[in-house]
């Protein structure tokens, strides 16, 4: 039986590890002992358990008599045990859910314990995080005892533990680290006030900052981008855009889409999409790989950005303007009008309805519904005309491969019947070694492919001349001459 001081001295070893209140460990103390001393006794006794929080002295009473806890027996001892177990795992439980409950949104450190169904444990000192799959940076991988930073996402209260939910993924994560690595971000002179993130390609982040002498981009980045060199290092080489946050939305629009150039920006209020005209060697920039410029640039705006070039754009107001002035009623200055609006096409004139037009245009309910009757009968013929030019470009485009399939195969099958094959082997067997490329020696290295790739019928005629001389093919005719 331990003494009046190690009692002391354990609770407070249990209380400086687990990060435990002592009060509530003495009192889960003697609620243990009341279940010993009725385990040992009865159920039905009156049993009052008390610790002496100085000394450490133990004072229990049964039916106003004193018992001593030393004779309770083995079976007690093992029920005390349990029951202390069981409160500070509890106790501790409730300890962490209060700490990390306070951290979310916040930066930990920790080391990766192990993996569970492509989730990683992270070992965060006296509790493990869980990052799952879906809240990791694509691409990234790490290793048991990898040291990783993260963002805490959420705090679950399970039955038996307290799930504390990590991300690297999350936009939050960017900003969090620019409030680490760039000190006027933390104090606040310099304000992130908008982030778009597709985690492991891009981000795109609007700065601004509070002081005039303080450049936001310029301290977001730092000297020779040392600032922004630690974030992208820490994101596994993401790239990061810096922009300056403005209250104008055509500026705004035009600063998010850099590097590109921009050479108008025209905005619809009524529908929530800014048009922004970009010159022809500027197209592929401002929409950037398979979209993520323009897509980065929409989420951090909140614009719904159309990229056209100007001849696009042109079209777009010639076909409008055509459509509109068969229109009895229809003026030169209600087409500027709907160019302020941001209305460029037909298309745009469909999609707000008559309601708009009879307030922006200060026009009549009668006139707008047949503006806009016109408009939609004309935004449907467009789109057949679309569709149509479409469905025959990829007729042809179809067509095509199966040309340049059909003479390749035919010269396949002239380079069998100039007598490129083995004598000992069978032409068929031949011709199916050469298409299933099993065939050894200069016939399976020039083999070629049974789908050529897309082209007109020049490409194929030259394709097919290019393909014969880079494989020495000659026709019977000439073998013939060569035997003379």
């Amino acid at each position: 039986m331990i003494n009046q001081q190690e009692v002391i001295r354990i609770v407070d070893s249990i209380c400086r590890d687990k990060a435990i209140d002592k009060d509530m460990v003495y009192a889960d103390l003697e609620a243990a002992m009341v279940s010993a001393a009725r385990k040992a006794y009865g159920q039905s006794e009156d049993v009052t358990v008390s610790i002496d929080r100085m000394t450490g002295e133990i004072r229990a009473v049964m039916d106003g008599e004193p018992i001593t806890m030393k004779d309770l027996g083995r079976i007690a001892a093992q029920t005390f045990k349990q029951v202390m177990i069981q409160r500070i795992r509890e106790a501790e439980r409730g300890s962490i859910f209060d700490e990390y409950s306070d951290k979310v949104g916040t930066i930990v450190t920790g080391t990766v314990a192990r993996f569970e169904s492509g989730a990683l444990v992270i070992s965060l000192g006296r509790a493990e995080g869980f990052l799952p799959r879906s809240e990791q940076i694509p691409g990234e991988s790490h290793h048991p005892g990898d040291r990783v930073r993260a963002m805490v996402l959420d705090v679950e209260e399970k039955p038996n533990q307290v799930r504390i939910v990590l991300t690297r993924s999350h936009p939050d994560y960017i900003r969090r680290l620019f409030e680490v690595e760039v000190p006027e971000v933390g104090e606040r002179i310099i304000e992130i006030r908008a982030l778009a993130r597709e985690a492991g390609y891009r981000t795109k982040v609007a700065v601004s900052s509070i002081d005039t002498k303080v450049d936001a981009v310029g301290a977001c980045v730092g000297v020779r981008g040392s600032r922004i060199r630690n974030i992208v290092d820490e994101l596994g080489g993401e790239k990061i855009d810096i922009v300056r946050w403005n209250e104008s939305s055509q500026i705004l629009i035009a600063n998010a889409l850099k590097p590109a150039e921009v050479q108008e920006i025209a905005l619809c209020f009524e529908l929530n999409r800014a048009t922004v005209v970009v010159a022809e060697d500027q197209l592929s920039l401002a929409i950037g790989k398979r979209g993520q410029n323009v897509r980065l640039a929409a989420r951090l705006t909140g614009w719904d950005i159309d990229i056209l070039t100007p001849a696009e754009y042109n079209k777009g107001l010639d076909e409008m303007e055509k459509a509109l002035r068969s229109v009895d009623g229809v003026e030169d200055v209600m087409l500027d009008k709907l160019m302020a609006m941001g209305v460029i096409s037909v298309g745009d004139i469909e999609e707000i309805g008559p309601a708009p037009l009879v307030k922006e245009l200060d026009v009549s309910e009668e006139l707008a519904e047949r503006i806009a009757a016109v408009a939609a009968r004309e935004a449907k013929r467009l789109a057949a005309e679309a569709q149509a030019a479409k469905e025959a470009e990829a007729a042809a485009q179809a067509a095509a491969e199966e040309q340049a399939a059909q003479a390749d195969a035919a010269g396949e099958e002239a380079q069998i019947a100039a007598g490129d094959v083995p004598q000992d082997q069978d032409p068929e067997a031949a011709t199916e070694e050469i298409e299933s490329g099993g065939a050894e020696g200069p016939e399976a290295s020039t083999a070629a492919p049974d789908v050529a790739p897309p082209a007109d019928d020049e490409g194929v005629m030259e394709t097919t001349v290019g393909q014969s001389l880079r494989r020495g093919r000659t026709s019977p005719a000439d073998q013939e001459e060569e035997e003379e």
